[in-house]
């Protein structure tokens, strides 16, 4: 995802970590170091390269690239969609994963059904062979799951075998992968009936010292136990429990975001002796409000005391020291934007389920990703592991009947939540563009002309909220509905919500194949949720929530925050940055806002914007500048923070860029000399009314919009408006035909304006 400007600036950073020290954006990071869903991740060092995947489940699974163990790539996907013996349930798929090099190819192990597989490539970007199954020792009640690979010191490898609670097993390897040697067995940990540490499940080793370490999860609700042996046996004798692998007694542990760590990998150690490991973990299972988004990809170092106990820092919410090692360039772990200009697919990508590789294609349409429906809708998916972000396609698709939808989808795990939005027709065969998410419904009329099929879709995200919109050039968007909530699809479901986390992405299903031109996310255009960074120092949020957003709080001299994989655009989307624009409230002396590209010490500043007093803390206003530099590309923002005294600068709710050919980027087409000098709401026309309506609003300078209708009792009856808009003017249009007749209010609120009317139904 990288362009010129990047390889440039990578190299330079790598010369930086060597030559001069850590970049000051490197040098510490907070938790989640991948975000979204990665089950039962494994960690591998080979040479100066890491590695990590894991289960996958239904989607296909992904082989993550880092150098520095904080940034990392989708650099592989080792297991073909299209091997036959995939599968396509919501809980099925691959379970466990290690990738190791040896024998001067690498290999991928991972579990199918209850089998054991390998596959093998020459390089680590492929081409992987199709899985091998392993063959079980006769001794041993099957391979099992959840497993992982050791290597020796005298480069013999065995087997970590899982297969239910009392089955432990060490199976040695030969050179082809299968089991040949020594099998020692360890079901002498967790033995019927009473079963002490649970599953006792997802086993790693790795040695320290010249002693042996083995640890392994509880079970997937929490506790990591480790235990140590100066010999590679099945003595029970030789062994010692150290007892927890984390650091349970940490005093923030209980405020912390992420609890109960399990399922950590084997601890890596790096040249300067320190040690390190990836694990997963649900947020706080006790607030289950992003529960849903399935097993983070985290980070924690590993500390050995003077008797060689391991302990692993907990995973607290606040920044951490990073490893000292070079990033390479290497972006933050969030979806990239994809213009489908290569003919293989980039490995962000994963199919849900087996998916024949004749159902897509990236060479029928040069520069345009082609999805042909499968006997389930197919779809091609990344994680959905962010609070906010924006999701733009362009798509080419004529549906033919109602079942005929192709466009873009976030769902759970489950696969029984779906919030799409997507092109189609009507049962009378009209164009339409449709928003939906379980029980609620939006269409609207698709006005393309006679004979095209093409037009853009984007989804919009502030933390549990969608909003749905299309356009037909790119600057002029239309809402299609109201707001739609999601919170229950990222609240914590039945069977761990099937183990996998939410998804997002691009899908087709009817009888028709679609072609998409892009997959943008987070536009640089659409305002980005200030309270959401990928990374940050020194700046918090609030512990209370005043609203649908709260403002990115405690910023201070010298404090940065990060915005990853914000796309500005090039010669296929055509954006170009004019300026910054900034919501921020101040109480103080204020201070400058300092945009970054990718890394601190770039020398790629592209803006500076001067935040000033605004009389309050909770006032917030709009704060522009211009650019300093083009902007081109998919980059990582960073904000670095400056001012003078040791007090608050200022606090932030929102930035977004303006582009030179569309000068608000706002919904509805807007000059420059039409931006609403007030915020206003218009009567309702026609009023009385039935049982549709027309709502207008103007919206002075970018704020969170709410437009909410109450029936005469006061009570809640729809969300029309649930986010941030740029200023312009909004016309939107409801449907009150499931109503019964009387009277209705719908009220504004912007800011600090409220406003509200009244309105009649009468049918």
């Amino acid at each position: 995802m990288r362009r010129t400007l990047l390889i440039e600036l990578g190299f330079c950073l790598l010369l930086g970590h060597y030559g001069y020290g850590q970049s000051p954006s490197f040098k510490t990071y907070v938790n989640p170091v991948i975000p979204g869903d990665h089950p039962d991740c494994t960690l591998t060092k080979v040479g100066n390269d890491f590695y990590t995947t894991g289960s996958s489940f239904n989607p296909t699974p992904v082989i993550y690239h880092s150098t520095d163990l904080v940034h990392w790539e989708a650099i592989a996907q080792p297991v073909s969609a299209a091997w036959q013996g995939y599968g396509d349930t919501p809980s099925g798929g691959c379970w466990g994963g290690q990738l190791v090099y040896y024998n001067k190819k690498y290999w991928d192990f991972f579990s199918r059904s209850n089998v054991m597989y390998f596959v093998t490539a020459d390089d680590i970007t492929g081409p992987w062979t199709m899985p091998t199954a392993m063959t079980s020792p006769a001794i041993v009640p099957g391979l099992g799951y959840d497993n992982s690979i050791f290597i020796d010191d005298d480069s013999s490898w065995y087997l970590l075998v899982k297969n239910g609670q009392v089955n432990n097993w060490i199976v040695q390897l030969g050179n082809d992968g299968q089991p040949n040697g020594r099998i020692l067995n360890m079901c002498w940990i967790n033995p019927a009936p009473s079963y002490p540490f649970s599953w006792a499940e997802g086993p790693v080793m790795w040695k320290y010292k010249g002693n042996y370490y083995y640890s392994f999860a509880r079970n997937v609700a929490g506790g990591q136990i480790v235990f140590r042996s100066s010999a590679l046996t099945d003595d029970q004798n030789s062994w010692v429990n150290l007892g927890n692998f984390f650091n349970e007694s940490d005093p923030l542990k209980s405020q912390a975001l992420f609890q109960n760590p399990n399922h950590s990998s084997a601890a890596v150690m790096l040249n300067d002796s320190t040690s390190w490991v990836v694990h997963p973990l649900w947020r706080n299972a006790n607030n289950n409000e992003w529960y849903g988004q399935g097993r983070q990809g985290l980070m924690n170092q590993v500390r050995y005391d003077a008797n060689g106990k391991p302990t692993v820092d907990y995973p607290v919410n606040v920044s951490m020291d990073a490893p000292k090692l070079p990033s390479s360039g290497i972006s933050w772990m969030v979806p990239h934007s994809d213009f489908f200009n290569s003919d293989k697919l980039n490995p962000e990508w994963s199919f849900l389920g087996y998916t024949p590789g004749s159902s897509y294609s990236l060479t029928t349409r040069s520069g345009w990703l082609t999805l042909s429906p499968k006997r389930k809708p197919n779809t091609i998916i990344k994680n959905d592991g962010e609070h906010n972000y924006s999701i733009i396609t362009r798509l080419d698709f004529g549906a033919q009947s109602v079942s005929d939808q192709a466009g873009i989808w976030i769902f759970n795990g489950l696969q029984t939540l779906y919030a799409k939005l997507y092109s189609s027709v009507d049962s009378s065969g009209n164009k339409i563009v449709a928003f939906s998410y379980s029980a609620s419904y939006y269409e609207t009329k698709n006005p393309v002309a006679s004979g095209d099929n093409i037009l853009l879709l984007k989804i919009v995200r502030v933390n549990h909220v969608l909003t749905g919109y299309f356009s037909l050039n790119g600057y002029d968007w239309v809402q299609v509905g109201s707001s739609i909530n999601v919170a229950d699809m990222e609240n914590l479901q039945s069977n761990y919500n099937a183990w996998t986390g939410n998804r997002q992405g691009l899908f087709v299903q009817g009888t028709n194949s679609a072609d998409f031109d892009y997959y943008i996310y987070r536009d640089a255009y659409t305002p980005i949720l200030a309270e959401c960074p990928a990374n940050q120092y020194g700046t918090a949020i609030p512990s209370y929530r005043r609203s649908a957003v709260v403002p990115l709080d405690n910023v201070h001299d010298g404090d940065w925050a990060l915005y990853a994989g914000v796309e500005f655009g090039n010669k296929e989307y055509a954006q170009i940055p004019d300026s910054l624009a900034i919501v921020a409230s101040c109480a103080s002396s204020g201070g400058l806002v300092e945009v970054w590209l990718d890394s601190l010490d770039s020398k790629s500043k592209i803006a500076e914007c001067s935040i000033s007093n605004t009389g309050s803390w909770d006032t917030f206003n709009t704060f522009t500048a211009k650019m300093l530099t083009p902007v081109s590309g998919n980059h990582d923002v960073y904000l670095k923070f400056r001012g003078t005294g040791s007090d608050k600068l200022f606090m932030l709710q929102w930035l977004t860029f303006v582009g030179k050919t569309n000068p608000t980027s706002s919904v509805g087409k807007l000059q420059s000399d039409q931006i609403p000098g007030r915020f206003t709401l218009d009567q309702n026309y026609p009023n009385p009314f039935n049982p549709m309506t027309t709502i207008e609003f103007r919206v002075s300078n970018i704020e969170f919009v709410s437009l909410k209708v109450f029936d005469a009792l006061g009570r809640e009856i729809s969300t029309l408006v649930n986010d941030v808009r740029q200023a312009g003017t909004y016309t939107l249009g409801w449907d009150a035909s499931s109503l019964p007749s009387g009277v209705y209010f719908y009220r504004l609120w912007a800011g600090d304006f409220v406003e509200t009317k009244k309105m009649i139904l009468a049918k």
